[in-house]
């Protein structure tokens, strides 16, 4: 009898312990308790201008006094497409960096565009336009966005796939809530970006839980960006998330160790 007394205080203790603190699901905890309520930043700092990275799409409009002189710079499109979604009519009508870093512009012929900012490409064409086609006088007006911003969610997340938002600037929490929010066994502590460079990939971690998360450099998330969100030890285990799930797995414990005792003294 003791030895059941025993096993029972065991699993107590084993599923007590797994149950998912809620200092671990809350976001932005003032760890330090320094009292602010908002995080004094500088966004120039924290978030650096993007460097386009190759299998971009660059959406591309020029604008003279005379438009009809630039029709065949900006695209149209044609009925098949125009009836495409969003994303789809990007990738038509845009102009997608290849893998030598390259877009093919009518007329002005291939450009490199790898490791520019768009302000940057946006000067570049306008440049070559005066050189090549325009006077000053014609005051050209060129605009480059990315068409979209394209990042991969996956790992413990409610819907894991690639969400495109239309917005030059996401942060991570923007980010997961359109990737359906972290569940209960997510791990919140230690949420992984894998992000291009020209180098290569490389891996940065955020703590979502701590607040000073929004001071750091990447927070803010950039296109082609991978989130991938660990899963919490107690999912591994498959015990309670909560209190009141561990009480209930115990007691069908206890409950399937009693009916084998009473079998076993029949």
């Amino acid at each position: 009898m003791k030895s059941i007394k025993l096993l029972i205080i065991v699993l107590s203790c084993i599923l007590v312990s797994s149950c998912i603190p809620h200092k671990d699901i809350v976001y932005l905890q003032d760890k330090e308790n320094s009292g602010y309520d908002t995080i004094p930043n500088n966004l120039s700092e924290v978030q650096k201008p993007y460097r386009i990275q190759i299998d971009d799409i660059l959406n591309i409009r020029i604008k003279v006094l005379d438009q009809e002189n630039v029709q065949i710079f900006n695209p149209t499109s044609d009925e098949s497409v125009l009836q495409a979604s969003i994303a789809e009519r990007a990738y038509f009508d845009g102009f997608t960096v290849d893998l030598h870093g390259n877009i093919r512009i009518p007329i002005l012929g291939e450009m490199n565009v790898l490791n520019y900012t768009v302000r940057e490409i946006e000067n570049k064409i306008k440049k070559k336009l005066l050189e090549e086609q325009f006077k000053e006088t014609s005051n050209i007006f060129v605009t480059v966005k990315l068409a979209g911003l394209r990042y991969t969610a996956t790992g413990e997340i409610n819907s894991p796939g690639t969400v495109t938002l239309y917005k030059e600037r996401v942060d991570i929490f923007e980010a997961i809530a359109n990737a359906g929010e972290i569940p209960v066994t997510g791990n919140r502590k230690e949420v992984m970006i894998i992000r291009q460079y020209p180098q290569g990939q490389k891996i940065h971690s955020l703590d979502l839980t701590d607040v000073n998360v929004m001071k750091s450099p990447y927070y803010y998330i950039q296109p082609n960006d991978m989130i991938y969100i660990k899963p919490l030890r107690q999912k591994s285990i498959g015990t309670g998330e909560t209190a009141v799930s561990s009480i209930t797995t115990l007691a069908t414990v206890i409950t399937l160790i009693t009916s084998v005792i009473i079998l076993y003294s029949l």
